[in-house]
């Protein structure tokens, strides 16, 4: 028996499993909410769910986390600045670094030198009026990045000098881009590297954190976290990489998806709480952003697993729009859950309908205080009275006025609910799931009297069971269309990005939506629109089995909810390997007399050769040597495999001619 422990922390819920790598098998499994104020609290939690004897035993430990994600969004990390080496501060702003690239201009500061393009002529800045120049501004970060114009071609001189200034006169961390990317374009350089300066006290925090629970429950196995590809990283290694698990959590689906399934061609679809992720595997290959991820303001240099998120989810809120009930943008707390713990929401609910106010707006709906705000000084008078009253427990929209003198008509509750000091509890599908008997954990009386609610309002009078479950048959219905409109946009998207990479029109989004209104009356119309697809469609999450069979038939394919979907992304995260890919360019110039030479672009430093074939060696000896090297950095530790081939670009000139853009060499290692 070989046993690990995989963790993945998603949005709502972080799950565990014990799994055995030699008969495949889910020993022991877990859910508990994600805490994301810290999410070692969920992650414990959801540990003592397990059998600890299996902790004691297990040989690894792998975490896909959504700690980075988090961050990202909610846009919190170190104070970090950034240098960047070879340009000016005037080109941040021609090309609009802020909005471009989530770089602010007073976080950055360029530096101008000339060396050339090829890497051969290398020039320096005064290093001590540099630190003289810049010093006060140094100090007040508590981390520093680098980025330097042409390194991956030159190794990156500057950025390892500015390093060693940085750590030994100034005694500060400093990340430089060359140890996170060998992508050219030096501006994405150094947000990735200034992002990664950011995230490295939450990162290195939560790792330690995650490596002290388990020494005291006497698991000694080592620590792995997913990366944004689907590889993995020791614990160390992520305390000073921690950008690249900014897509942990979605490359940890794609993983769990090829553990179900014989095909090469799939699409997994992870359902959550407050989200569902569409990813799609080609011929065995995972689909990746080829210009690196953006999330958030950020576009960095990392590669990762191209992940389409659409907001739908168990928690996402079904309100009434023009009479009609639809699907919202927004997540709320479901009522059967809010019930659960406030069972005075019952009661609210009741005396709700028996006033039978009909309203635009969502009475039936509750605030509850998620939050302490540090300070009231910045809010407004209804915004305290608000958060004054929720001291107290929940409130209904409709007792707002009764309660704390607001007017719900004027009253705008968005800036509490973006900064996440109050949260909505509302009708979601997950209070569908009760009323059908599919979920029972929470208070399904709640779901009952918000559907009747919601009933009356459109309408009916004299409200029978038969009334409330059709009402719930429409919840499904709504979701499954939109899983299958999104799984079809996403899918059009990535098979002709040039017509639709940018979006679908609204004439195209109707076609869509006629062949899903029309999915079961084919030929009985005058033009039929037919969607479908042989790609696989894997359903992963607790709720995805209830709505994804319905999705496939629709799309004439097969679908496939394994057992334990619920926890799949923790089983995904044990079937990641430390992988490393490191590239060597080859260039080819002319000299002053016309004779061709070659310069293979080192990590060490460009050096120029007479014939290609010992420029070729050289870059595939130091490829190789550099990918090694990555990997047992990232923590391999097993066999290893390695793959070396060339790349030789080509490209038509003006007259239809082939043009030699020089060769790359390319080193891969895989962990066996």
């Amino acid at each position: 028996m070989r046993i690990g422990i995989g963790i993945d922390t998603g949005g709502t819920f972080t799950d565990i499993v014990a799994y055995d790598f030699e008969t495949k098998e889910v020993l022991s499994k877990g859910k508990s909410n994600t805490t994301h104020g810290s999410l070692i609290i969920g992650i414990s939690r959801a540990l003592d769910m397990l059998d600890p004897e299996y902790l004691k035993i297990a040989e690894e430990v792998c975490i896909s986390t959504t700690l980075a994600t988090n961050a990202c969004i909610e846009n919190k990390g170190g104070r970090a600045k950034l240098f960047i080496f070879g340009l000016t501060n005037e080109i941040l702003h021609r090309f609009n670094v802020k909005e471009n690239y989530g770089i602010p201009y007073e976080f950055a500061n360029c530096i101008d030198i000339n060396s050339s393009a090829d890497g051969l002529y290398i020039e320096e800045p005064d290093w001590d009026k540099l630190a003289e120049e810049y010093g006060d501004w140094i100090r007040d970060a508590d981390i520093i990045a680098a980025s330097e114009l042409f390194s991956t071609l030159s190794g990156a001189p500057n950025e390892k000098k500015f390093k060693t200034l940085i750590e030994e006169r100034f005694g500060k961390t400093c990340v430089c881009a060359n140890e996170l990317t060998s992508e050219i374009n030096a501006i994405q350089r150094g947000a990735t590297a200034l992002l990664n300066a950011r995230l490295l006290p939450l990162v290195q925090e939560f790792v330690l954190s995650i490596e002290d629970e388990f020494k005291k429950r006497g698991c000694t196995a080592p620590v792995k976290v997913v990366r944004s590809d689907g590889s993995l990283m020791s614990a160390e290694f992520s305390k000073g990489h921690p950008v690249e698990t900014i897509l942990s959590g979605p490359a940890s689906s794609v993983l769990a998806g090829k553990s179900f399934t014989d095909s090469p061609n799939y699409v997994v679809v992870d359902m959550g709480g407050t989200t569902t992720d569409i990813s799609i595997v080609k011929d065995d290959n995972p689909v990746v952003m080829k210009d690196g991820v953006k999330i958030a303001q950020w576009k960095t240099s990392v590669k990762g697993i191209d992940v389409s998120p659409f907001g739908l989810g168990g928690d996402t809120a079904i309100r009434m729009y023009e009479g009609e009930f639809a699907l919202d943008s927004r997540r709320v707390m479901p009522l059967c859950a809010a019930a659960a713990m406030w069972p005075e929401i019952k009661d609210m609910l009741r005396d709700l309908l028996e006033k039978k106010h009909v309203n635009r707006y969502p009475l039936h709906e509750v605030f509850y205080l998620l939050r302490e705000p540090k300070s009231l000084d910045n809010f407004e008078p209804d915004e305290i009275r608000l958060i004054t009253a929720l001291r107290d427990g929940p409130c209904m929209i409709e007792n707002l006025k009764e309660r704390c003198d607001i007017d719900i008509y004027h009253f705008d509750s968005e800036r509490l609910e973006s900064e996440e000091i109050v949260m909505r509890c509302g009708l979601t599908p997950t209070d569908f799931m009760h009323i059908k008997g599919d979920y029972n954990l929470y208070d399904r009386e709640a779901s009952v009297l918000a559907s009747e609610y919601i009933l009356y309002c459109m309408g009916k009078k004299d409200i029978t069971d038969e009334d409330v479950a059709e009402l719930a048959d429409t919840a499904y219905d709504l979701v499954c269309h939109k899983m299958y409109s999104c799984i079809v946009k996403t899918l059009l998207a990535k098979q002709y990005p040039k017509q639709f990479g940018n979006g679908i029109d609204e004439q195209l989004s109707f076609l869509i939506d006629e062949a899903w209104r029309n999915r079961n009356n084919a030929g009985k119309n005058l033009v039929d629109c037919i969607l479908s697809t042989e790609f696989v469609l894997i359903g992963i999450g607790a709720p995805i089995g209830l709505f994804l069979p319905t999705v496939a038939d629709a799309l004439r394919t097969r679908c496939i909810i394994p057992e334990h979907s619920e926890v799949a992304n923790a089983i995904g995260a044990l079937n990641a390997n430390v992988r490393a890919i490191f590239k060597v360019d080859i260039s080819q110039r002319l000299s002053n007399i016309g004779k061709k030479f070659y310069i293979a672009h080192l990590p060490t430093g460009s050096e120029v050769f007479d014939e290609l074939n010992d420029a070729v060696a050289a870059a595939k000896v130091a490829a190789e040597k550099a990918a090694r090297d990555l990997a047992k950095s990232r923590g391999a530790s097993g066999d290893i495999k390695v793959n070396t081939y060339l790349n030789d670009r080509r490209a038509k000139s003006f007259w239809g001619t082939d043009v030699e853009m020089g060769t790359m060499v390319i080193s891969e290692v895989v962990e066996e």
